[in-house]
């Protein structure tokens, strides 16, 4: 393959993960990987597209997002699909609606997923979602990349671990489309420790198979970001969604009511 064909979009608008997502959804979308095929290793897609191997995997992890690639272990990635024309609109979103319409629509679907993880998931999902909760909560406080990246891979595991495809596939359309809003949450450490304490009390409850507990800490976690961007919106309090909450109490190791 010659250098050229790899070459990544000058556009600097976008972060560096993106313009990579781009170019591998071009070079798969253009037949040159097709469903099934091996893709080269990290080592050797870095050095073809000079980026940094890390950079390289979030843009992998987003289009595993998406059902574009999957990564197998200990033999690499493969392309899922190449159907990737219009895989960040599974469903044909209003481009128009406002990110408190997406963001109310996104707990819909991720409470409900979290109860049904909370039926479904087996030792190995939840050992999973535990898994990336805690890498989030150790990824650098000023790396917003990062931050995002396990974000979205914690929420993409307790998605998956549901059971349940066509929700899956509900939330595919919405992770791109809410990745700015998710990116520019970011910003101080109270935000990232909020963030990382409320991805734990999901597992906890998911661990013990708590459905309701699951389902209303998985919204309660939700409605922080729905809050901020509903507040720099200007969206009347009275018209925001609310929720008598779990506060996590370490002392006693598990969650309590805390009423709003």
């Amino acid at each position: 393959m010659d250098d050229e064909s790899w070459s990544l979009s000058p556009d600097t608008r976008k972060p560096l993960p993106e313009l990579i997502e781009d170019k591998l959804r071009q070079l798969i979308e253009s037949g040159r990987f097709k469903a099934g095929d091996r893709l080269p290793t990290e080592p050797e897609l870095a050095q073809r597209m000079a980026v940094a191997r890390s950079s390289l995997r979030t843009a992998l992890q987003r289009l595993q997002l998406q059902g574009i690639v999957e990564v197998m272990r200990g033999r690499g990635w493969y392309v899922r699909s190449t159907d990737v024309g219009d895989r960040d609109d599974v469903l044909l979103l209003d481009n128009h609606a406002s990110e408190s319409d997406l963001i109310e629509v996104r707990i819909a679907l991720e409470a409900t997923a979290a109860s049904l993880a909370a039926l479904r998931a087996d030792d190995g999902e939840l050992d999973e979602i535990a898994k990336r909760a805690k890498e989030h909560q150790t990824a650098p406080n000023d790396d917003k990349e990062e931050l995002l990246r396990t974000d979205e891979e914690f929420h993409a595991a307790v998605v998956r671990a549901s059971h349940n495809e066509l929700l899956e596939q509900l939330y595919r359309s919405l992770v791109p489309k809410l990745r700015g809003s998710r990116r520019n949450s970011y910003g101080t450490h109270e935000l990232q420790n909020r963030s990382a304490s409320e991805h734990n009390q999901v597992a906890w409850f998911l661990k013990r198979r708590d459905e309701g507990g699951a389902r209303v800490s998985m919204t309660t976690h939700l409605l922080g970001l729905y809050n901020d961007v509903a507040s720099h919106a200007a969206t009347p309090a009275a018209e925001r969604a609310t929720l008598n909450t779990y506060v996590y109490d370490s002392e006693e190791d598990e969650p309590r009511w805390h009423r709003h």
